[in-house]
């Protein structure tokens, strides 16, 4: 979509990615026997009977354009945009918007070694409102998200089709601007925010 891009200069972004990478390899994916999923919101418990497989930790940005709105004008969210690391700083998975099988707009998790994808659905969230005790301020909110479809990859891998919930937690940064989006000249603009987060993968156990 055309518009001018609301975010920093160049290097000034190119700083603040490689600071979020840099974060981002002690908190690499871990074998299943390892992991030990962190305290949630209550409104965020996964459902008894599942167990966690996966833990990655994503590098991106929140992606918004500005819009009309029935009182004026304001940024609209349009998708994530992030990698998920593992062990090693190894890329594990892809995250973005993308149509389900059934063609509705949904995030979506791509395995990058199989191409598996499973496309999810937010179930409870948590913000630094209503949780401030977990979610920091400016971050965007904390998630369970449930597992609404799963598609192989086009030889048949299967690495994420178990996963039937993802918790976003320990979110830092991604919030929508506070301003930039104010006028009919700014409707187009387009705010590239960057976040890190920690996604986890749970399954049936």
């Amino acid at each position: 979509m055309a518009g001018r891009l609301a975010l920093p200069d160049t290097m000034r972004r190119s700083t603040i990615l490689a600071a979020l990478l840099t974060l981002a390899v002690p908190l690499a994916a871990h074998a299943k026997e390892d992991l030990q999923p962190p305290p949630v919101p209550a409104n965020l418990a996964v459902p008894a009977g599942h167990e966690a497989f996966l833990m990655t930790f994503a590098v991106g940005t929140q992606n918004y354009v500005c819009l009309p709105t029935a009182t004026g004008y304001g940024w609209g969210f349009f998708g994530p945009q992030a990698t998920l690391f593992g062990d090693e700083d190894e890329q594990v998975l892809t995250h973005f918007l993308s149509s389900d099988p059934d063609g509705t707009a949904r995030p979506t998790w791509l395995h990058s070694k199989d191409s598996s994808a499973v496309w999810g659905a937010v179930s409870a969230s948590a913000t630094s409102a209503t949780a401030p005790e977990f979610v920091m301020p400016g971050a965007i909110p904390w998630l369970l998200l449930e597992v609404v479809d799963g598609e192989p990859g086009p030889d048949g891998g299967d690495r994420l089709i178990d996963a039937a919930y993802i918790h976003r937690v320990n979110t830092f940064g991604g919030a929508a601007p506070a301003s930039g989006c104010a006028a009919v000249s700014d409707v187009g603009k387009r705010a590239l925010v960057p976040y890190t987060t920690e996604y986890w993968f749970y399954r049936e156990r």
